[in-house]
């Protein structure tokens, strides 16, 4: 990215995919790249930076998804996308660069892994999809009332939507909630569609009240895990390996 200008400037945006691929065409299209990409929530305004709020066009966001897919290719798509769940600091922009550096070089971009924002992208992908497989099997569902279900986690990234939409493939007709307790959003599901939303929209108590069917299956549960276990065999640390302690607050088993 040699004959890119590199701009003193700190972007903000509102924090959404399509905010970053708005972002991701002007820049393009000004072959400039600016210093910081903040969310637009998550920035302190400071005398050193000069902040400017680029407003998420969709009809951008678009034809950036589109151009992705056709002049670099499917997998820089699910590797952006996925390296955006991720918790890092500076994912934007590296996001950025690969996917302006990507559109020059097509889809030999994923091979250029000593690059270092290539590295990252894609070790960001890799670290969110693998907290995502792990929670696929630690996700515990109580029932709430007649075909509601609620799961608390407590994730590292932002994976409530693919994880969501496993569960969707899952159980496509069950009603269920999945609440990331981190962010205080909520992934909604009612058989048909599905919605994610933050706390200010949904009232979720601190509390939550089952069943008394589920309470019953969480004994039953909770007296199965105790019983199969072999005193003698136990081994704190392989147990921490596959079930991560960080995790274990939302495990019914462990509770």
């Amino acid at each position: 990215m040699s004959n890119w200008k590199l701009v003193n400037k700190t972007f903000l945006y509102d924090g959404s995919f399509d905010g970053l691929l708005t972002l991701v065409f002007n820049c393009y299209v000004d072959k400039t790249l600016p210093q910081k990409i903040y969310k637009k929530s998550e920035y302190t305004p400071n005398f050193l930076d000069t902040a400017i709020y680029i407003e998420t066009d969709y009809e951008k966001s678009k034809r950036i998804f589109n151009g992705v897919q056709k002049n670099i290719c499917q997998e820089a798509l699910y590797n952006s996308y996925n390296a955006f769940l991720s918790n890092e600091k500076d994912k934007e922009i590296n996001i950025l660069k690969y996917l302006c550096d990507g559109f020059d070089i097509g889809p030999k971009i994923n091979n250029m892994i000593t690059v270092a924002y290539v590295y990252k992208v894609i070790n960001m992908r890799k670290r969110a999809l693998a907290e995502c497989h792990k929670l696929k099997g630690l996700l515990r569902f109580n029932e709430v009332s007649e075909n509601l279900y609620y799961a608390s986690i407590h994730p590292d990234n932002n994976i409530i939507e693919p994880l969501g939409h496993h569960f969707i493939r899952r159980m496509p007709n069950m009603n269920f909630i999945i609440h990331d307790k981190n962010r205080d959003i909520c992934f909604l599901y009612n058989t048909k569609t599905y919605k994610i939303v933050d706390n200010e929209n949904i009232s979720i108590p601190s509390h939550i009240q089952f069943s008394e069917s589920e309470k019953n299956y969480q004994e039953l549960w909770k007296m199965f895990f105790k019983t199969i276990a072999i005193k003698e065999r136990t081994n704190p640390r392989c147990q921490m390996q596959f079930m991560p302690k960080k995790y274990w607050q939302d495990l019914v088993e462990l509770d």
